[in-house]
């Protein structure tokens, strides 16, 4: 390609400060905008060649309006903001990133459940409100932590990121199995398991599954009351999995011991999330879609993307 593209980046701001952003505009002439609502989208890639979006919905309708754009970049793994059939009618390549996230979601999974697992939030307050200058003994025993050693770790979705949590499992003593919900079968030393069995036994069930029409709704009341009341519930897959309003139920009702909840069928979430009005707040731990976004993630995610640019401007 001769002429230097026009590239539009729509979301910035989900992407936060990346040094390797800076590579990108050796690449073409580059327009950032921060964030960017739909009916904005057409006006501003009506001359791009190139478009980078993370979640914002790239439309048939938005594509003919371009008729220059002949690039797609995902900020992202999921495509599903993008209407791919179109895309492929009218010629445009659509290029995601993938395995970008894969330390940072594992990361975050264990640093979730050993915040609940060891009431962080509980016991750092005491201290840092003074109570614990005024206790007579040295320790607080008010919350009991259980250690993770010989309990059942279960993982619902075992491709990259549930086999990167799978390992850091073992690590702490867990026994890891699995189930598949599109019947792969994988070479591991880790048991199959039907959703069934696993959600009757394990002690921890981590969901690293794509959101589909067999994973929609998948945890829902009747799956919740198989678990242990003991139990506790990750997700770190993908919203909508997990039905919210059975879920918030099942905190309040004891049906299960807690939950750490990092994705929403509707980011950002409504005001009436189900999760919010759990009145047992102590059993979970909320947080923002954080999980694939350690700062090593986004450079990688970045690079990803440079990557695709470099290969189409040098076909």
């Amino acid at each position: 390609m001769d002429l230097k593209p026009e590239i539009v980046l729509l979301d910035a701001e989900t992407l936060g400060k990346v040094e390797a952003l800076k590579e990108i505009e050796n690449l073409g002439n580059l327009t950032i905008y921060q964030t960017t609502k739909n009916d904005l989208v057409a006006e501003r890639i009506k001359n791009a060649t190139i478009i980078i979006t993370n979640k914002v919905l790239i439309t048939k309708e938005v594509m003919l309006a371009s008729p220059k754009l002949k690039l797609i970049c995902v900020a992202a793994t999921g495509m599903n903001n993008i209407d791919l059939v179109a895309a492929k009618e009218l010629g445009i390549e659509v290029r995601n990133v993938s395995g970008y996230s894969t330390n940072s979601v594992a990361q975050q999974t264990f640093a979730s459940l050993l915040h609940l697992q060891n009431h962080i939030q509980y016991y750092n307050q005491f201290v840092q409100n003074g109570e614990y200058a005024k206790s007579e003994i040295f320790t607080n025993l008010a919350y009991p932590i259980e250690e993770l050693n010989g309990k059942t770790f279960g993982i619902i979705g075992l491709g990259t990121i549930g086999k990167k949590v799978a390992q850091i499992a073992e690590s702490f003593g867990l026994k890891v199995i699995y189930y598949s919900a599109s019947g792969n079968k994988y070479d591991v030393e880790y048991e199959a398991v039907s959703l069934t069995y696993l959600l009757q036994n394990s002690d921890f069930v981590s969901i690293h599954a794509p959101l589909r029409d067999d994973t929609k709704n998948l945890i829902t009341a009747k799956e919740l009351v198989l678990m242990k009341s003991s139990a506790k519930l990750i997700n770190t897959g993908r919203g909508g999995i997990v039905n919210h309003t059975d879920l918030a139920y099942a905190i309040d009702n004891d049906i299960i011991a807690g939950a750490c909840i990092d994705v929403y069928a509707v980011e950002p979430i409504p005001f009436d999330e189900p999760l919010l009005n759990v009145k047992k707040k102590q059993k979970l731990v909320l947080t923002p879609h954080i999980a694939w976004a350690s700062m090593q993630a986004r450079e990688t995610l970045v690079k990803g993307i440079i990557n695709h640019i470099k290969l189409f401007i040098n076909k």
